[in-house]
Protein backbone atom coordinates (compact mmCIF):
# COMPACT_ATOMS: atom_id res chain seq x y z
CA UNK A 1 0.00 0.00 0.00
CA UNK A 2 1.48 3.40 -0.73
CA UNK A 3 1.90 5.90 1.97
CA UNK A 4 0.89 9.19 1.51
CA UNK A 5 2.02 12.24 3.80
CA UNK A 6 -1.16 14.30 5.20
CA UNK A 7 -1.20 17.21 7.74
CA UNK A 8 -5.28 17.89 8.60
CA UNK A 9 -5.52 21.30 9.92
CA UNK A 10 -9.38 20.46 9.71
CA UNK A 11 -11.62 18.60 11.93
CA UNK A 12 -13.00 16.10 10.11
CA UNK A 13 -11.51 12.80 9.23
CA UNK A 14 -9.03 11.26 7.03
CA UNK A 15 -10.16 10.57 3.64
CA UNK A 16 -10.39 6.69 3.24
CA UNK A 17 -11.70 4.22 1.11
CA UNK A 18 -15.27 2.70 1.53
CA UNK A 19 -14.78 -0.69 0.56
CA UNK A 20 -12.08 -2.72 0.03
CA UNK A 21 -12.28 -2.53 -3.89
CA UNK A 22 -13.32 1.24 -4.00
CA UNK A 23 -10.63 3.39 -6.73
CA UNK A 24 -11.33 6.82 -4.64
CA UNK A 25 -11.62 8.05 -1.09
CA UNK A 26 -14.46 10.56 -0.42
CA UNK A 27 -13.17 14.24 0.76
CA UNK A 28 -15.47 15.97 2.82
CA UNK A 29 -15.83 19.95 3.39
CA UNK A 30 -14.09 21.72 6.64
CA UNK A 31 -16.51 24.87 7.11
CA UNK A 32 -16.87 27.27 9.56
CA UNK A 33 -20.12 27.69 8.24
CA UNK A 34 -22.79 26.13 5.74
CA UNK A 35 -21.86 27.57 1.92
CA UNK A 36 -24.34 27.89 0.09
CA UNK A 37 -23.63 27.26 -4.11
CA UNK A 38 -26.46 29.33 -5.74
CA UNK A 39 -27.20 27.94 -9.50
CA UNK A 40 -23.99 28.00 -11.67
CA UNK A 41 -22.37 29.17 -8.92
CA UNK A 42 -18.72 27.86 -8.06
CA UNK A 43 -16.63 28.04 -5.15
CA UNK A 44 -13.53 26.62 -3.76
CA UNK A 45 -14.62 24.28 -0.53
CA UNK A 46 -11.73 24.01 1.35
CA UNK A 47 -10.97 20.01 3.54
CA UNK A 48 -8.19 21.15 6.02
CA UNK A 49 -5.84 18.76 4.14
CA UNK A 50 -2.66 19.17 2.80
CA UNK A 51 -0.38 16.23 1.63
CA UNK A 52 2.93 14.85 0.26
CA UNK A 53 2.16 12.25 -2.63
CA UNK A 54 5.61 11.01 -3.91
CA UNK A 55 6.96 11.80 -7.54
CA UNK A 56 5.44 9.98 -9.92
CA UNK A 57 1.81 10.35 -8.45
CA UNK A 58 -0.85 12.09 -8.61
CA UNK A 59 -4.17 12.87 -6.54
CA UNK A 60 -7.12 13.22 -8.58
CA UNK A 61 -10.38 14.99 -7.52
CA UNK A 62 -13.57 13.94 -8.98
CA UNK A 63 -17.20 14.50 -8.30
CA UNK A 64 -19.48 12.27 -6.27
CA UNK A 65 -21.84 10.50 -8.29
CA UNK A 66 -24.51 11.04 -5.66
CA UNK A 67 -24.32 14.60 -5.39
CA UNK A 68 -24.10 15.02 -9.23
CA UNK A 69 -27.02 12.88 -10.14
CA UNK A 70 -29.21 13.71 -7.08
CA UNK A 71 -28.31 17.79 -6.49
CA UNK A 72 -26.41 18.89 -9.82
CA UNK A 73 -23.55 19.44 -8.16
CA UNK A 74 -20.08 18.69 -9.47
CA UNK A 75 -16.25 19.50 -9.79
CA UNK A 76 -16.23 22.39 -12.19
CA UNK A 77 -12.45 21.09 -13.41
CA UNK A 78 -13.10 17.58 -13.07
CA UNK A 79 -10.39 15.50 -12.50
CA UNK A 80 -8.92 18.20 -10.71
CA UNK A 81 -5.04 17.47 -10.35
CA UNK A 82 -2.78 17.69 -7.43
CA UNK A 83 0.57 17.21 -8.14
CA UNK A 84 3.20 15.92 -5.85
CA UNK A 85 5.30 19.04 -5.56
CA UNK A 86 1.82 21.14 -3.97
CA UNK A 87 1.68 21.59 -0.56
CA UNK A 88 -0.78 23.77 0.04
CA UNK A 89 -4.48 22.96 1.33
CA UNK A 90 -6.40 20.81 -1.03
CA UNK A 91 -9.87 22.52 -2.19
CA UNK A 92 -12.32 21.63 -4.09
CA UNK A 93 -13.86 23.51 -7.18
CA UNK A 94 -17.31 22.75 -6.64
CA UNK A 95 -20.19 24.03 -8.85
CA UNK A 96 -23.76 24.03 -8.66
CA UNK A 97 -25.62 23.11 -12.10
CA UNK A 98 -29.53 22.74 -10.98
CA UNK A 99 -31.62 25.58 -10.76
CA UNK A 100 -32.12 25.63 -6.74
CA UNK A 101 -29.81 26.68 -4.31
CA UNK A 102 -27.82 23.49 -2.28
CA UNK A 103 -25.89 24.03 0.41
CA UNK A 104 -22.65 22.60 1.86
CA UNK A 105 -21.80 21.69 5.00
CA UNK A 106 -19.16 21.16 7.62
CA UNK A 107 -18.29 17.52 7.41
CA UNK A 108 -20.28 16.97 4.00
CA UNK A 109 -18.39 14.22 1.22
CA UNK A 110 -18.23 16.45 -1.41
CA UNK A 111 -15.67 14.96 -4.10
CA UNK A 112 -13.23 11.83 -4.15
CA UNK A 113 -9.58 11.43 -4.61
CA UNK A 114 -8.27 8.62 -6.90
CA UNK A 115 -4.39 8.85 -6.43
CA UNK A 116 -2.78 7.68 -9.88
CA UNK A 117 0.56 6.95 -11.01
CA UNK A 118 1.65 9.19 -13.87
CA UNK A 119 4.21 9.82 -16.71
CA UNK A 120 6.10 12.64 -17.77
CA UNK A 121 6.81 12.92 -21.53
CA UNK A 122 9.03 14.80 -23.63
CA UNK A 123 7.95 15.91 -27.44
CA UNK A 124 10.46 15.03 -29.85
CA UNK A 125 9.88 17.24 -33.32
CA UNK A 126 9.34 15.07 -36.09
CA UNK A 127 8.70 15.92 -40.61
CA UNK A 128 5.33 13.18 -39.93
CA UNK A 129 3.91 10.72 -38.01
CA UNK A 130 2.84 7.17 -39.05
CA UNK A 131 0.28 5.62 -40.21
CA UNK A 132 -2.94 4.00 -38.85
CA UNK A 133 -6.26 2.67 -39.73
CA UNK A 134 -7.87 5.87 -38.19
CA UNK A 135 -5.66 8.55 -39.29
CA UNK A 136 -7.04 12.20 -38.99
CA UNK A 137 -10.63 11.08 -38.29
CA UNK A 138 -11.72 13.05 -35.00
CA UNK A 139 -15.06 13.49 -33.60
CA UNK A 140 -17.32 11.26 -34.35
CA UNK A 141 -15.58 9.78 -37.13
CA UNK A 142 -16.00 5.76 -35.76
CA UNK A 143 -19.73 6.29 -36.22
CA UNK A 144 -22.70 4.47 -34.68
CA UNK A 145 -22.69 0.83 -34.49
Amino acid sequence: MLEIKVVNRGHQQLPAYATPLSAGMDLRANLDEPVVLRPLERRLIKTGLFIALPPGYEAQVRPRSGLALKHGITVINTPGTIDADYRGEVGVCLINLSQEEFVVNDGERIAQMVIARHEQAEFVVVEELDETERGAGGYGHTGVK
